[in-house]
């Protein structure tokens, strides 16, 4: 009786059994509300639908049917990337935008086969083809295990994981995967014969049997290059003043398509198909076929060599969404990004198709083209489909070379410049490695063991920080700075005003932790500030499709309890850079994109100001191209990096505001709450 006792007693008054009893109780009360919540947020079409303006149609139906003769030429190259039948990239095509208008969470956003995972599939096909697979069973196979990667880290939520690859990291992937598939083209693109595979072999190949390329393939190629350049320049400097020449230079994939295969039919329609002038696609008459589950020991075969560019793929897709949900003002959520992705490519993977994920072309000429919601994929889908029941006819004489051309100029502005990798120098030793190694070892030897080593060279890293800590000592010698140093731990002033946000980090600032604090800290002002639409030339009209957005900030402001409070807007952000003593290319990156959304947000009055940077810190900042004025400098000398920096908070919140600034600030100093607030939201 009494070990029951001491048991009894002990499970009483121990700390972590009353803790799971409290959350434990906690959550099963919120478990129903939260399950219809997590219910509803898989279907976002729920949400915005009922606010759909039909006036929208027009630009959705326009935008639409822009893409859709975006995606049918570039699907056809893709999948041939991908060393699948060419076919096969249609039949990849006309499922993603059915998927995103009911799961989508950006209205800009184009999905469909890219060449980065085209690249990456094509490794996986030539590999397993040897084994006596067909390539698209392969090829779906792969697409099958991206959606079971995408679907459990969306519905767990664990997108976070991706943070860790490091945008140095990825830069030198992209640039290796671009390079290698444009040397894969150039034997098409030139008529060139007897090449081998890998970049060594494909380079030495090339040189050496120059001699025997066909003539008449090469000025196909070279013509079909010269007129996609020729217009993307044009649209690039007339585009924007001329709508025929900006139609004209999105769709130029799809002009030279359509030009040079009907010079091809016209010159090689009745001759025998061994004795064409040029080598054709020779695309056959498809349809999408029955559904089928890939063969369980084929998946079984690739569910590791799917994770290179299942990470590769979703890492650009969350990155273009993120990116265009901050220049058009609206919220994107990466865990149903996340959610789509591995839909979409798990049951696309029954029709053969290959793996898909965001494309950064397609998804600017949404863009441009003001799509209004995710209803354009119907529109995309429709004439997809139209394709593939009627012209792939006609597809079956499009020129490989004109294919390869197109290939080639769709991935060079995906190869970092020498510039970027300079700045990576300039930035942190450590990330111009990780950059190289990457680059490097995915050129040479495999895009998996290039994105494994760079990953494994940056948890190296990271230990190896842990293990070699600097620590700063302070003397007799050094009274400056403990003065210094004694005044930025004294805190905040008194009181701070309704409109000023203070935000301190408490750890080093890079990349697993970058853009996770770029969400907390924009969270953080969107909860407890008002916004400044009328500043965003209109922008506001642009958000009401997006009812997500605006719900969880709803919640945000519930769980505050400032949901019914007339809100202040913000005008001063302060962040404290006190106990940071790293910076990567990453965090400067993130804060970039942190600094955009806020100026939206905030509007023209706003200032983001630093405190407490150390020298170390600084230096990365200035390396990485910032600069951090003193805190007199004229309004005239900032910008999007250059920032007032100020040697403690308390000097931040009361220097003198920007020079045409005219607003009242309203200081509460006789309100408690007010200060407890600006103290718990210090802590990041």
């Amino acid at each position: 009786m009494g070990v029951y006792q001491s048991v009894k007693d002990d499970v009483r008054t121990d700390v972590t059994w009353n803790r799971v009893a409290k959350y434990g109780t906690k959550g099963l009360r919120a478990a129903p509300a939260a399950a219809l919540l997590y219910v509803m947020e898989k279907v976002p079409i729920i949400g915005w639908l009922p606010r759909y303006d039909y006036r929208w149609i027009v630009n959705d139906f326009v935008a639409g049917l822009t893409l859709a003769l975006m995606l049918i030429p570039q699907s056809l190259a893709y999948a041939k990337i991908a060393a699948i039948p060419v076919q096969y990239g249609l039949l990849s095509s006309w499922l993603p935008a059915l998927i995103y208008a009911f799961m989508g969470t950006s209205k800009d956003l184009s999905t469909g086969p890219t060449s980065l995972i085209g690249l990456l599939t094509a490794d996986v096909v030539e590999d397993l083809t040897k084994e006596g697979y067909t390539a698209q069973a392969v090829a779906s196979a792969v697409a099958l295990m991206m959606g079971v990667y995408g679907m459990l880290l969306g519905f767990l939520k664990l997108g976070f994981i991706l943070d860790f690859i490091s945008i140095p990291t990825l830069t030198g992937f992209i640039s290796a995967a671009a390079i290698t598939i444009g040397l894969g083209q150039i034997a098409n693109l030139i008529g060139e014969k007897n090449v081998g595979t890998g970049t060594a072999n494909i380079i030495h190949d090339v040189f050496t049997n120059l001699g025997t390329c066909n003539g008449r393939a090469a000025g196909i190629g070279l013509s079909g290059v010269v007129l996609l350049i020729l217009l993307q320049k044009a649209g690039d400097k007339w585009g924007a003043k001329n709508r025929v020449i900006w139609f004209l230079s999105i769709t130029r994939a799809f002009i030279a398509l359509l030009l040079f295969t009907g010079i091809s039919y016209g010159v090689n329609k009745g001759l025998d198909p061994k004795h064409f002038l040029f080598e054709v696609s020779k695309v056959p008459k498809s349809a999408i076929v029955h559904p089928r589950m890939p063969d369980a020991n084929l998946i079984n075969k690739v569910v590791g060599r799917s994770i290179a560019a299942f990470i590769a793929s979703t890492v650009e897709h969350l990155a273009i969404a993120r990116a265009f949900g901050a220049r058009n003002n609206y919220v994107t959520d990466a865990s149903q990004e996340l959610c789509y992705y591995g839909i979409t490519n798990f049951f696309n993977s029954f029709f053969g198709a290959m793996g898909v994920g965001g494309a950064m072309s397609r998804t600017a000429v949404n863009s441009q083209c003001k799509v209004r919601s995710p209803l354009s994929g119907f529109v995309t889908t429709a004439f997809v489909i139209l394709s593939i029941y009627k012209f792939t006819g006609a597809l079956y004489w499009i020129p490989k070379a004109t294919l390869a051309a197109i290939i080639i100029t769709a991935i060079w502005p995906l190869i970092g410049t020498p510039k970027i990798y300079y700045q990576f120098w300039k930035t942190s030793l450590a990330d111009f490695i990780a950059a190289m190694v990457s680059f490097w070892v995915s050129l040479f030897v495999s895009t998996e063991i290039g994105i494994g080593s760079a990953v494994a060279w940056n948890v190296v890293y990271c230990l190896l920080r842990q293990v070699f800590l600097r620590v700063t000592h302070v003397g007799v010698e050094s009274r400056s700075e403990l003065s210094a140093s004694l005044d930025s731990v004294r805190g905040l002033p008194p009181s701070i005003p309704s409109d000023i946000r203070v935000f301190q980090f408490n750890e080093s600032f890079f990349f697993p932790n970058a853009h996770r604090l770029r969400k907390v800290i924009f969270d953080v002002v969107q909860t407890y500030h008002a916004p400044a639409y009328s500043s965003i030339n209109g922008a506001e009209a642009d958000r009401t499709w997006s009812v997500e957005g605006e719900r969880r900030v709803a919640r945000l402001r519930r769980k505050a309890k400032t949901a019914d409070q007339n809100l202040p807007p913000i005008h001063i952000i302060i962040l404290d850079f006190t106990k940071v003593n790293y910076i990567d290319t990453t965090a400067t990156s993130a804060l970039k994109g942190f600094f955009t959304e806020a100026m939206k947000y905030g509007g023209d009055q706003l200032e983001i100001r630093f405190a407490n940077v150390s020298e170390h810190v600084r230096s990365r900042f200035e390396r990485a191209g910032w600069l951090l004025l003193d805190h007199d400098a004229s309004n005239d000398e900032r910008g999007l990096t250059s920032v007032r920096s100020f040697r403690t908070v308390t000097e931040a919140v009361l220097a003198p505001r920007k020079p045409d600034e005219v607003f009242e600030v309203v200081v509460k100093q006789d309100s408690e709450d007010n200060v407890n607030v600006a103290h718990n939201e210090k802590q990041v």
